[in-house]
């Protein structure tokens, strides 16, 4: 069963449940009203007939009806305390009691009898004098008139419930089609994607934007953009590793062409097979580091580091890279706690240390500082460099990305422009982040931000 056919069937069926209750409670309070009327009608009369005479001769007691001017249609009928019809209101040869039972009742007592298919209400009141009951009086009134009208009154409920229904259901079908003509629109656009392999389609909707549906499809639009992204960016990833591998293997297989061609070894060939071969294992390297850092999995060995001492380490270690061609120097310092892994947080500051040599220009400067701005460290390395153009700032950090004079590559032809997506994502699993700051002309500022140590570090 479709949703348009269970949300019209659960519209109906409620107000059927609702139309239901209502009658119920308006049948109750119809035949009360209607019982209620009779019963006043029935005490009424017996308040005429309480002026009967009634005298003892001896052991005999006889009861006498007074003439009756409000008991037309009420049928009245004495009886003595043996059980004897004393008196009646009405012709005929009828001397059954009214109610049996009414006759035992010491205290007025009102029910519903049938007297040969005839429905009636009988009030029975004993007849007392002084404390010596002498018999019992029956007041009777035919509910015919209110049969029909309680019958009446649930044939018209019924019917009035019925065509409630049926209009319910078709306003309802109309609504719910109406209500759900966007989200066939979501399907029928999920299939022309699935079938035309297009995530450029987007779905329209004329509706409120912040309703249940506005909402619905704009999620899924938006979840339409991030597939769109994320196929793009796997499209070029690829064509990016494709055309990385393309010159490696290129200088491999003219290697070893020259060396069958001349049928011996020759050994600057091998060693630039060797590196070459040294090359891809790099890349290869760098790409599963930076998948399992993408995907949350990186392997971290997280203990607390003294992230100066660190950059002490790292900038001994880069002065040799940078002799004599630029100045390498410390800026201001300060003693910082922070909970990672040694290693990798030294594999991100070789990166930028390492890229920021490389980008200056012989005679500048790269100066490296360390400090603490609240509850983080900031580690800050400058250089005086050509800096980054605009267009190119907003993707360094992207795998591969081309840019006329972007960073995220090597000058000298090495790199393969992951080094900066694999600092950014080891600094992110660690809790961390890294900004890049370039105003063409003036230089280039990197910074990362890592929590301060707060407590002892507990071990991945």
């Amino acid at each position: 069963m479709s949703l348009r056919a269970r949300l019209t069937l659960l519209y109906t069926s409620l107000l059927g449940g609702i139309l239901l209750l209502f009658g119920v409670a308006v049948y109750l309070i119809i035949s009360f009203l209607l019982i209620a009327q009779v019963d006043l009608a029935l005490q009424q009369a017996f308040d005429e007939i309480r002026a009967a005479n009634v005298q003892a001769v001896g052991n005999m007691e006889i009861l006498s009806l007074p003439p009756l001017d409000l008991t037309g249609s009420v049928y009245v009928q004495a009886w003595d305390r043996r059980g004897e019809l004393q008196d009646k209101n009405y012709t005929g040869e009828f001397s059954h009691p009214f109610d049996p039972l009414g006759l035992q009742s010491s205290i007025p007592v009102y029910r519903n009898v049938y007297i040969e298919d005839i429905h009636l209400r009988v009030l029975s009141v004993p007849l007392v004098i002084g404390n010596r009951p002498i018999g019992t009086l029956q007041l009777a009134a035919n509910l015919v008139l209110v049969d029909r009208t309680l019958n009446l009154l649930v044939t018209v409920l019924l019917m009035s419930s019925i065509i409630a229904m049926a209009v319910a259901a078709v306003v309802g079908w109309l609504t719910t089609r109406r209500a759900l003509a966007p989200l066939e629109a979501v399907t029928q656009t999920a299939l022309r994607i699935t079938r035309a392999d297009d995530l450029s389609r987007r779905i329209s909707y004329q509706g409120p934007p912040d309703d249940e549906v506005g909402q619905l499809i704009l999620a899924f639009n938006q979840t339409l953009l991030r597939l769109e992204n994320l196929f793009n960016t796997q499209r070029r990833f690829l064509a990016d590793v494709g055309h990385e591998l393309r010159t490696p293997l290129t200088v491999i297989k003219g290697n070893v062409d020259l060396m069958q061609r001349f049928g011996s070894f020759d050994e600057e060939s091998l060693t630039s097979i060797e590196n070459e071969v040294d090359r891809l294992t790099r890349m290869v390297g760098d790409l599963l580091l930076l998948a399992q850092a993408e995907s949350g999995k990186l392997p971290l060995d997280i203990h607390l580091v003294e992230l100066d001492t660190l950059v002490l380490e790292v900038l001994n270690q880069m002065g040799v890279l940078a002799r004599e061609k630029l100045t390498l120097r410390l800026g201001e310092m300060d003693q910082v706690l922070v909970c990672g892994d040694q290693d990798r947080l030294k594999q991100v500051l070789v990166n930028l240390v390492g890229n920021a040599i490389n980008y200056t220009p012989s005679g500048g400067t790269v100066t490296i500082s360390l400090g603490k701005v609240d509850h983080q460290s900031r580690l800050t390395i400058h250089d005086t460099g050509p800096g980054i153009p605009s267009e190119d700032l907003p993707h360094v950090f992207e795998r591969f990305y081309r840019g006329e004079k972007s960073r995220t590559r090597s000058p000298d032809g090495k790199g393969f422009g992951l080094g900066l997506s694999i600092a950014y994502w080891i600094i992110r699993n660690h809790g961390g982040s890294i900004e890049v700051e370039s105003p063409e002309g003036e230089g280039t500022t990197f910074f990362v931000w890592l929590p301060l140590a707060k407590e002892d570090c507990q071990s991945a």
